[in-house]
């Protein structure tokens, strides 16, 4: 892959969280009865960082957890023949709760509607909301994100990387061509 262009840096990053979280905070009309649940594997730190931004504007303890959408993907057949799973840990009981679901990227949507049937086999929220850093289109399911940090329009050559210092040892995004 050949870099392209840095499309968010930590800072940019930082303040789209806060602006999602605000954005949580406001179509919620506060953090009760919300849990927020990591996408694996870059939606969990992203996840974290909202969790801590509700911490410091409500002075609240959000639900944190994360879903494993390994064995509910529609590729599975496509993959190794013995998937690895890593579990998924969810902090509360979803029937009395809104899951919002944490994704880096948005693109064809087939991974959003994994996380939502992995979140369902748990059993029935109230609601299930979708969060993402970066929308970058594309989509081959109807689905749509109720907080996006950054649109990128793309072309499907171009690969959309989204850092974060747990893994990459920095966080922002980047854009690639393929």
């Amino acid at each position: 892959m050949e870099y392209k262009a840095a499309i968010m840096d930590e800072a940019q990053v930082q303040r789209s969280l806060a602006r999602i979280a605000h954005e949580i905070i406001e179509k919620n009309n506060g953090s009760q009865n919300i849990c927020l649940l990591g996408i694996r594997r870059r939606g969990v730190p992203l996840a974290a960082m909202l969790a801590e931004n509700i911490r410091k504007f409500e002075g609240v303890e959000v639900p944190l957890g994360h879903i494993d959408i390994t064995l509910y993907r529609d590729d599975l057949s496509q993959m190794a023949p013995q998937a690895e799973t890593s579990g998924s840990v969810i902090p509360c009981d979803v029937n009395k709760c809104t899951v919002i679901l944490v994704d880096d990227v948005l693109y064809t949507g087939r991974t959003a509607r994994a996380a939502i049937e992995a979140v369902v086999r748990h059993g029935r929220p109230l609601a299930i909301q979708l969060a993402v850093l970066v929308d970058r289109g594309h989509r081959e399911l109807p689905i749509r994100p109720d907080y996006v940090g950054k649109n990128v329009p793309t072309s499907r050559d171009e690969v959309v990387c989204v850092m974060v210092e747990e893994y990459d040892g920095a966080t922002g995004v980047a854009l690639y061509q393929n």
